[in-house]
C-alpha cells in the first residue's frame, strides 16, 4: 500500500514529464511558476479564491496545472466547484490536499522543467494583485 505523497509523487511526474514532452515553452514556464506561487496564493487568500484566479487566466499552461491539479486530488473537472460547496471540515481537508500535491508540482517544476523560484518571480501573469477578497467567485 502507498501513502497519499507516494500517490501523489508518481502521478506528479508523469504530468508533469506529459508538460515538458508536450507544452511550449512558455507554457511551460507559466505551468511551473504558477505551481511555485499557488501555494501562497492559496495561504493568502484561501483556496476557492485561488482556483478562481487560477481558472481565470487564460492561458495553456494556468489551465493545464488547474485541471493536472484536480486531477492528482481526485477531483478531475470538479476541483473548484468541489471548494467552493464544501462545508468548513471537508474545505479544510481539500485544502490540505490541494497543498500536499502542489509540494509535488512546484518539486518537479525544480527537477523536470527546471524552473526556479526567481523565475516563478518574474512571470508576468503574477497574482500579486489578489488579496483576500479581491477575487471573484463565479457561483
Amino acid at each position: 500500500m502507498k501513502t497519499r505523497d507516494q500517490e501523489y509523487a508518481a502521478d506528479v511526474y508523469k504530468k508533469v514529464s506529459e508538460v515538458k514532452k508536450n507544452v511550449k515553452e512558455a507554457e511551460r514556464n507559466r505551468y511551473g511558476g504558477m505551481a511555485h506561487q499557488l501555494p501562497i496564493l492559496i495561504r493568502s487568500a484561501g483556496l476557492v479564491q485561488a482556483l478562481a484566479f487560477l481558472e481565470s487566466r487564460d492561458t495553456e499552461g494556468h489551465r493545464l496545472l488547474l485541471n493536472d491539479l484536480a486531477a492528482t486530488v481526485g477531483r478531475p473537472g470538479t476541483l473548484l466547484k468541489s471548494a467552493r460547496e464544501a462545508g468548513i471540515g471537508e474545505y479544510m481537508y481539500l485544502t490540505r490536499q490541494v497543498l500536499a500535491a502542489l509540494l509535488w508540482y512546484k518539486r518537479f517544476a525544480q527537477s523536470v522543467l527546471d524552473i526556479k523560484a526567481s523565475d516563478a518571480e518574474r512571470d508576468v501573469s503574477q497574482p500579486s494583485d489578489v488579496k483576500p477578497g479581491n477575487v471573484e467567485v463565479k457561483v
